[in-house]
């Protein structure tokens, strides 16, 4: 008559009901105020009543365990002690409760009025996975709600290996599970759980990305190359992933396309290359940890370069190792294998050491840094010229026996002269210019003349003019 919503009086009759132990009719009163979710795969337990309900049924099929020396339980004890016995024994099957009545009601709720997520939830509960990840196969309900409902429960439980073998036995190829997976993972290195997620992509023989996540292991937090010597084992780790992926793609490619549309693919090429990559940072490793350990390394960065970074990152690498073993020589094999087989500017990176050793006052390794480079069979016909060009662009002051000897150790006269003017050394360029052919000596000793005059150099200009 009031026009108030009836459902609350519904609701607390069917709870009446449930106390009394009239299951069929608390049904028909919770038929009347329960509603199921407009989406099935929302992110919640459903609605507060089903809830309610839920927690009541769960908290009566409990075992009642009396004592032995408790002659003097109270009669409402006995009473339910006697209602609840028959269900207590036929709880427990295997940790299982699917024979309790109890149980069923709860399942018959929750498929009635409950969400995928509450339906998961309560298998996980009642410790029946096998059924719970049934569920959400044949619901074909979205990763959020294996991440939610099975996944979370079971790493935070330790579970995790129990949750591995039961997705295997329901389908050995994992790839009814693959979209979960993948999920999982990201979700994992959403949350830097780094451990678990290695472990998922091994179970999953995942090992490209197996791969990744040990890069991540030797590279993550270190400081320097001594720390990194104590990490090599995971660039070991790193190599046998890749080596048994291409394994797996060789056998693979002999019979029929396989299905591993959830693994990382990579081109046999490609997972070639990366095993080089880790021998050859094997190699800067163990050479960087010895030059570290003693006491030969000068350089201190804020990031550690390894291989494993972009191209600038890998040149600096190609620097450390030339400039922190004894002399040049020692890293320059190292070093050289780096740029070619990373095709970097090898130019740029001797021009970076080169720059260092003038800061370092080290100038007969300049001169050393200039033999490997013309020596490595590979140098173009200027490299070295222009190394020397590019210290003198920034160096004004080095001292003048060192200046003569590297500018002297030129090879081409031209970039003599160009080195000597940049230097301020005008009477040097006038000497080497007058030894050219004579058209272009004539050229040249008119420019030097030009900036004898522009300097105020008197003496130089009055040779210029003399020769002229």
């Amino acid at each position: 008559k009031s026009g108030l919503d009836p459902g609350g009086a519904w609701h607390a009759w069917g709870m009446a009901c449930l106390k009394a132990g009239n299951l069929s009719s608390a049904r028909e009163k919770f038929n009347r105020c329960l509603k199921p979710p407009m989406d099935l795969n929302q992110l919640n337990h459903g609605s507060r009543l089903v809830q309610d309900v839920i927690q009541y049924l769960e908290s009566t099929v409990k075992p009642i365990l009396i004592a032995d020396d408790d002659y003097f339980a109270t009669l409402r004890e006995l009473e339910a002690t006697l209602r609840t016995s028959r269900l207590s024994l036929e709880m427990m099957c295997e940790g299982k409760i699917q024979h309790n009545s109890y149980y069923q009601e709860c399942l018959f709720y929750l498929h009635s009025y409950g969400t995928n997520l509450a339906i998961i939830s309560f298998y996980m509960r009642h410790d029946c996975m096998r059924e719970a990840l049934l569920h959400l196969l044949n619901k074909e309900s979205p990763s959020e709600v294996f991440i939610e409902g099975i996944f979370i429960p079971s790493y935070e439980s330790g579970k995790l290996h129990m949750l591995e073998n039961l997705l295997e036995t329901i389908d050995p190829g994992l790839e009814s599970w693959g979209v979960y997976l993948i999920a999982a993972c990201k979700y994992l290195q959403r949350k830097n759980y780094y451990h678990i997620l290695y472990e998922l992509q091994q179970f999953m023989k995942d090992h490209v990305r197996a791969a990744m996540t040990c890069i991540r292991f030797f590279t993550h937090g270190a400081k320097s190359y001594t720390e990194l010597g104590g990490k090599q084992t995971w660039l070991l780790k790193i190599k046998d992933h890749l080596k048994v992926y291409l394994q797996e793609v060789s056998r693979s490619s002999g019979r029929k396309k396989m299905a591993f549309t959830f693994r990382k693919k990579m081109s046999a090429a490609d997972v070639s290359r990366h095993i080089n990559t880790v021998d050859l940072q094997m190699e800067v490793t163990k050479f960087l940890h010895r030059c570290e350990s003693s006491g030969t390394s000068q350089m201190t960065g804020s990031s550690l370069p390894t291989l494993f970074g972009n191209n600038n990152m890998k040149m600096d690498v190609a620097c450390k190792v030339m400039l922190e073993g004894k002399n040049i020589e020692e890293g320059f094999g190292i070093a050289f294998r780096v740029l070619q087989d990373f095709q970097l500017e090898a130019t740029e990176v001797y021009s970076k050491v080169a720059k260092q050793l003038v800061k370092q006052q080290k100038y007969g390794e300049i001169r050393q840094l200039l033999k490997c480079v013309n020596e490595s069979g590979v140098a173009a016909k200027n490299d070295g010229d222009n190394i020397i060009l590019n210290c003198l662009n920034e160096f004004k002051n080095i001292p003048a026996e060192d200046l003569d000897n590297l500018i002297q150790d030129m090879d081409s006269d031209e970039n003599k002269i160009q080195a000597y003017v940049m230097c301020n050394k005008l009477r040097s360029a006038y000497l080497v210019s007058v030894r050219q052919e004579k058209s272009r000596a004539v050229q040249l000793v008119q420019h030097v003349r030009q900036l004898a005059e522009n300097s105020g150099d008197d003496v130089v200009k009055a040779i210029c003019t003399q020769w002229l």
